[in-house]
């Protein structure tokens, strides 16, 4: 399960456990370092030679323009290039045409311009005018996030957002639990949900999960954030087992 934090002016990543302000990522996919193709040259992410102007998403993919990498640790330590934190999120800047069910074109949802936070293992990257670029499908798109709060974050799909129940802080028989040793909870309230999924004919099947609803999901589910009043989740509505009353 992906854990991130959001705090301080920007959205950065940090593995888990989250020990730095921000969002993580981790490496995506990438071509075998060294291979050359037709006008790209292969190293960590893809490098689009200078002589291509612009990039064109096909289908159901955007091209996210992603956040620049933490040059400091919180305590303002310079951090080598080596251990920087990856960022999981970004800038849309292209779309491509959308998705096709049988003569009706769904246009993808995610408009150019918005700030958005994405799967962690999701799309492809490469370098492109001097700037880190992901390609991914817009099903990887977890929500977009406009501010620094992740419960201001609006999920897209069939995701949902959920503000994780506090952990106990002692056991059955009194004891102080260490932050260490606390059981961390699957339960949480519901904050906000998605519009759900496309049907076969491309029409919205809205979730029958709604916002304030507390609810039971599996425990190894979906992507962990750390908000300003508390820990986050943000998963699927499939992963969500039960609604409590």
């Amino acid at each position: 399960m992906a854990s991130v934090q959001l705090s301080g002016p920007r959205v950065v990543a940090a593995a888990k456990p989250a020990a730095l302000g921000g969002l993580l990522l981790t490496p995506s996919l990438a071509v075998p370092k060294g291979r050359r193709a037709r006008g790209l040259v292969v190293r960590a992410a893809t490098v689009v030679s200078p002589k291509y102007t612009s990039i064109k998403p096909l289908g159901d993919r955007v091209l996210v323009k992603i956040k620049t990498s933490e040059a400091k640790s919180d305590g303002g330590i310079l951090l080598p290039v080596s251990v920087q934190t990856r960022p999981q999120g970004g800038e849309i800047v292209a779309v491509g045409e959308g998705r096709s069910f049988g003569s009706n074109r769904i246009e993808i949802s995610v408009p150019v311009g918005a700030q958005v936070v994405y799967s962690k293992y999701a799309g492809t990257e490469l370098k492109f005018n001097d700037a880190d670029h992901l390609i991914l499908k817009e099903d990887d798109i977890i929500g977009i996030l406009d501010s620094d709060d992740v419960k201001d974050m609006k999920p897209l799909n069939d995701r949902i957002l959920i503000k994780v129940a506090e952990a106990e802080e002692r056991t059955a028989g009194g004891l102080l639990l260490t932050q260490a040793t606390k059981e961390k909870p699957s339960v949480g309230s519901v904050v906000a949900v998605g519009p759900g999924p496309l049907g076969e004919d491309g029409s919205r099947n809205p979730l029958s999960i709604t916002p304030g609803s507390n609810v039971m999901y599996s425990k190894y589910a979906g992507s962990e954030f750390k908000g300003e009043d508390g820990e986050y989740i943000v998963l699927r509505a499939s992963d969500v087992m039960a609604v409590l009353s």
